[in-house]
């Protein structure tokens, strides 16, 4: 009775040490990340006539169907920003037919969630003669910033 009480415990054993071995392999590799590629058509755009915005997503070699995505545009240095729900469209790709009734500079981000992962990737385009573009320095973050910088910006607040 000894022996196979013996025997159990180390097949228990062995199957929890395996068992554990495989998760921890799994935690180690990280996924693949979300990526989206824009694509607006045609650039420079013309007052008043349609502008296809596209999004396409993918994960490494598949292609994201089932995304979360919208369209954020505005003009250059306007604080009015219109979000739009985009479907999917085909082969991993959203897509958006617009037109805009003022020329200038615009911008454009795209939120995509999926598969756990979000990405927002940020294009400039024109719609007939280009307005005054937003400052660079207005999207610089705190890790572009050498330190003496950020105790400059720190000593003003």
């Amino acid at each position: 009775m000894k022996k196979l009480f013996i025997f159990l415990m180390a097949v228990l054993c062995l199957g929890m040490v395996v068992s554990c071995s495989d998760k921890k392999e799994g935690a180690d590799q990280l996924p693949q990340l979300v990526e989206v590629a824009l694509s607006i058509k045609p650039a420079p755009g013309e007052i008043n006539q349609p502008i296809i915005f596209e999004a396409k997503v993918t994960q490494g070699n598949d292609q994201v169907k089932d995304a979360e995505v919208i369209f954020e545009f505005w003009r250059a240095k306007d604080d009015k920003h219109e979000k739009i729900g985009i479907v999917h469209s085909e082969k991993g790709i959203y897509r958006l037919e617009k037109s805009f009734s003022q020329e200038g500079t615009y911008y454009m981000i795209s939120h995509v969630t999926g598969r756990d992962m979000h990405n927002m990737p940020k294009k400039e385009f024109t719609i007939g003669n280009p307005s005054e573009p937003e400052d660079s320095n207005s999207n610089t973050s705190m890790d572009d910033m050498e330190m003496d910088e950020i105790e400059d910006t720190n000593e003003g607040n």
